[in-house]
């Protein structure tokens, strides 16, 4: 018998993970639930999803589907209702797959308090939770950390992670907001900002951290201890960072290898630091990962070596295909039926699997998600995983805002195997 799972949150982006969960092969049967019917109706009405999905599975209240009996959920709501839809679906007996970020509001330490009810709700739950961070699963990852686990970048040193995406990108934040507003949970939104507001809570973007750090943290396998960071606040009134202390915001950390890592949250900094908005770069004793390039060298085994004799550095450019790490075959052929609708079986087969969305990530979450839901094992972003990522976010908005004082990373430590 096959995995059940039901899609919570319908939007944009929601939508666009539906086609992979429904079309891969440990799954069969999927749910809807969206507090807006006309979204679940358009998928419901397609004969893609006939297949696996009834039309007794759509539900317009995360408090009806956590009633049903599926396996799972996959949570892909607003930011704020993250956490608590995640600890609810988990306490009624579901895995989850959440949205990134874990949660997000513009108070520290609710952020952290949230990070430890996850983790408490997943040990005494024994459910498993997954965050869905899109760069963990970026091709230039999914080499590094390959490339870590052969123990090639030596001892690591330095390591850099950003996320670049100005307000007015071609992602244009203030249209995301305007949509996000807009809709029924958006509204309750706005009224739930206004006791922030009264607090005198004030956000940042290292409160969306998990592009920037998910990349050094996995490939190297550690996490921040002690962090100092400064921001740049916006400075003509607009509207749009109205309710932040920063539009910009860059951190370093002190991480439990020893190494140092730069991170570097920007909303208000059109252009990129690297080739790319989410970059990752790692720098080791012995090789080092840049902008899809592969440095290495042999050290000298003897001081005494003619010049002719020393080794040559080596530089190694890197396509996506030479660093994405191959999906089974089997998930791959049915991943490509939902981005092929048009092509027959036969056609199918002889066309290369190309994977999309966020930079090829899509169907790696998915695949991670199912499998360990299958497997009965933490996924590879697993809750400690998550919480880290939140934490070293907040830790570095406390130090801006404290004009860079040190601040220590708070830990919730490994998950027991």
């Amino acid at each position: 018998m096959g995995i059940s799972i039901g899609l919570v949150g319908l939007g944009q982006f929601g939508s666009a993970f539906v086609g992979l969960f429904k079309s891969h092969p440990l799954v069969d049967r999927i749910g809807l639930c969206d507090r807006e019917p006309s979204l679940m109706a358009g998928i419901a009405g397609d004969s893609f999803y006939q297949d696996k999905l009834s039309a007794g599975d759509c539900y317009e209240s995360l408090d009806a589907i956590c009633r049903a009996d599926f396996d799972a959920l996959a949570i892909i709501t607003q930011p704020w209702l993250h956490a608590p839809q995640c600890i609810q679906a988990m306490e009624s007996g579901k895995h989850v797959y959440s949205a990134v970020p874990v949660i997000m509001v513009p108070d520290n330490q609710e952020i952290l308090d949230w990070c430890d009810k996850l983790v408490r709700t997943v040990e005494a739950t024994g459910r498993h939770y997954m965050l869905g961070e899109t760069t963990f699963y970026l091709p230039q990852t999914q080499f590094c950390r390959r490339k870590a686990r052969e123990g090639a970048f030596g001892d690591f040193v330095y390591a850099e992670g950003e996320y670049m995406h100005d307000v007015d990108g071609e992602c244009n934040l203030r249209e995301v907001q305007r949509i996000r507003t807009g809709s029924t949970s958006g509204k309750e939104w706005l009224q739930v900002m206004e006791t922030y507001r009264r607090r005198g809570a004030r956000g940042g973007p290292m409160h969306y951290p998990t592009h920037s750090v998910s990349g050094p943290l996995s490939v190297m396998g550690a996490h921040a201890v002690k962090v100092n960071a400064h921001g740049y606040a916006n400075r003509d009134g607009d509207a749009y960072f109205a309710d932040d202390a920063f539009s910009n915001e860059m951190a370093l950390f002190k991480m439990s290898n020893g190494a140092t890592v730069r991170i570097l949250e920007t909303r208000e900094m059109p252009g990129l630091v690297g080739r790319d908005s989410e970059s990752l770069r790692v720098f080791g004793t012995r090789a080092s990962f840049s902008e899809d390039r592969w440095f290495s060298t042999e050290r000298p085994a003897s001081p005494d070596l003619a010049a002719d004799e020393l080794p040559k550095p080596q530089v190694q450019t890197l396509t996506p295909a030479d660093m994405f790490d191959p999906l089974p075959v089997e998930v791959q052929h049915a991943f490509k039926r939902v981005m092929h609708r048009d092509l027959d079986e036969a056609a199918l087969v002889s066309i290369d699997f190309q994977s999309q969305g966020h930079g090829g990530s899509h169907p790696y979450l998915v695949h991670e998600f199912i499998d360990a839901v299958a497997a009965n094992r933490h996924p590879e972003i697993n809750v400690w995983q998550a919480v880290r990522y939140m934490a070293m976010g907040v830790a570095a908005h406390q130090s801006a805002l404290r004009d860079g004082e040190t601040v220590d990373v708070a830990d919730w430590g490994e998950p027991e195997l």
